[in-house]
């Protein structure tokens, strides 16, 4: 007990090492974020010696980790990522990479004012969403379009517009969970729909949709099981299908398409995904999708179908909740022009030419990375073949053929050196492989392939640090 109250005396006193560290020429950050980064390096030591640590501290190596915490604060906290996964659409790394005239674009719209609710031409208020709206309908083929902050709140505003207080009929194997544990149930449910599940989990015929109309139908909803795949003993009811028992009781078709796509990946290989103008060619009434997943551009939720319904849901309340700003209004409109020329969108579309990359293309940048790698004898590197993932909730069992540098080094561990390649500026994210890491070129840009070669050119064995 004596040693822990001798420990617990010497920790100096926060003004103290205020004080001090205000007296650095490196300290350049507000003085509160220094006051943290001493508190917190402070408390950390007295936590240690609490726990019954015989911890032996020096004032120099207090300053050190007080340095390095104040950089740490000094940054923003969301940064720049290197994605070695070979996931392109990487959920939790920021889903779709933009264009780059969209981000120089944004540079634009975000540090001066814009016409975001204002008509040039005539001088008075206009609205936010005809930025979009006229490249949506070209595009798609529909006669109206509307835009709003994410795919949930597309769904909800449909349901809440167009058929609130009235029964939705959906196929039980339809009845998805997406991200964050939202489930469509509680969506419908949220909205003032009454779900009425028809058909079986696997199987769903048209006569179940027949046999469960009444007068309190108001919609059959089609959701898009863009998140997973049912193999085996299954059946679905297709749109045209479910268009023709919709129009035998005068119904809307609603489908939540979730994923996206304008420009049509089969010609490539990729997938079986229909395009949303396909689902439009079907007589859906209305069909939602992601505006950041494989159209590859900003967060949002888009509506696109039926100027009737269309137009109930700009005059709804709830539009203003869901609205999106207008970086993301910019965002978007740049990405759409995009897929004006399609001879060149698989190009300029990030996303899209992270999908569609050849194999003979993925191997000459792996080759370009391993010559970039200084050869040392206590560490091994390897182009190896490897398979990637679109992600995002798209294309279930769609495997990316591609090549990933495997990187091992003598005395560190995969989960050490994956730890140091997070800590790194910018931070490397991999994935480990039999000991290995393996970061997946697919993802990676020619300048992140140099940054990634200097983590591991510069690199010195150490002890592992948390």
């Amino acid at each position: 007990m004596t040693d822990k109250n001798s420990l617990m005396r010497r920790l100096p006193a926060v003004d103290e090492m205020l004080r001090i560290i205000t007296a650095q020429e490196w300290a350049k950050a507000p003085e509160v974020i220094i006051k943290l980064a001493i508190q917190k390096e402070i408390d950390r030591i007295r936590q240690h010696i609490l726990s019954g640590d015989t911890y032996q501290f020096s004032q120099e190596d207090l300053i050190v980790r007080i340095k390095t915490e104040i950089e740490k604060q000094n940054k923003p906290h969301l940064q720049r990522v290197i994605n070695g996964t070979g996931v392109v659409l990487h959920t939790n790394l920021g889903r779709a990479k933009l264009p780059a005239a969209v981000s120089r674009h944004l540079l634009a719209i975000s540090s001066s004012y814009s016409n975001l609710e204002y008509n040039v031409e005539s001088g008075e208020r206009g609205s936010r969403y005809d930025h979009v709206e006229g490249l949506l309908t070209f595009l798609t083929g529909a006669e109206s379009a509307l835009v709003v902050n994410n795919n949930a709140a597309a769904v909800y505003l449909i349901l809440d517009s167009i058929v609130k207080g009235k029964e939705v009929l959906v196929s039980r194997g339809e009845l998805v969970e997406i991200g964050g544990s939202f489930r469509i149930p509680e969506i419908m449910k949220a909205s003032g729909c009454q779900l009425v599940e028809v058909g079986t989990t696997n199987k769903t015929h048209p006569a179940d949709y027949e046999e469960r109309v009444n007068e309190q139908t108001g919609a059959l909803l089609k959701v898009h099981t863009s998140n997973y795949k049912m193999i085996g003993f299954t059946e679905d009811v297709s749109l045209a299908r479910l268009r023709a028992i919709a129009d035998g009781h005068d119904l809307p078709v609603i489908y939540d398409m979730g994923c996206g796509l304008l420009m049509d990946l089969k010609t490539s290989g990729i997938g079986e995904e229909p395009t949303v103008r396909q689902c439009l060619e079907q007589k859906a009434d209305l069909v939602c999708f992601s505006g950041d997943k494989l159209l590859g551009g900003p967060q949002a939720g888009i509506i696109v179908g039926k100027a009737s319904y269309i137009n109930r849901m700009k005059k709804n309340h709830l539009l203003r909740a869901f609205r999106i700003d207008k970086l993301t209004l910019a965002a978007l409109e740049l990405t759409l022009r995009e897929y004006l020329t399609p001879e060149t969108a698989l190009a300029q579309i990030p996303t899209l030419q992270m999908i569609t990359m050849p194999e003979e293309c993925l191997k000459a940048r792996g080759e370009r990375f391993l010559h970039r790698l200084e050869q040392h004898a206590d560490r091994n590197y390897e182009l190896v073949q490897t398979q990637g993932q679109v992600g995002g909730g798209t294309m279930p069992g769609v495997c990316l053929p591609s090549y990933a540098i495997a990187a091992a080094i003598d005395g560190v561990s995969a989960v050490q050196l994956e730890r140091q390649l997070r800590a790194y500026e910018p931070p490397i994210i991999g994935r480990i492989v039999k000991d290995r890491i393996l970061l997946d070129v697919r993802t990676m840009e020619e300048d992140e392939l140099e940054m990634a070669a200097a983590f591991f050119n510069n690199y010195h064995v150490k002890g592992d640090t948390q």
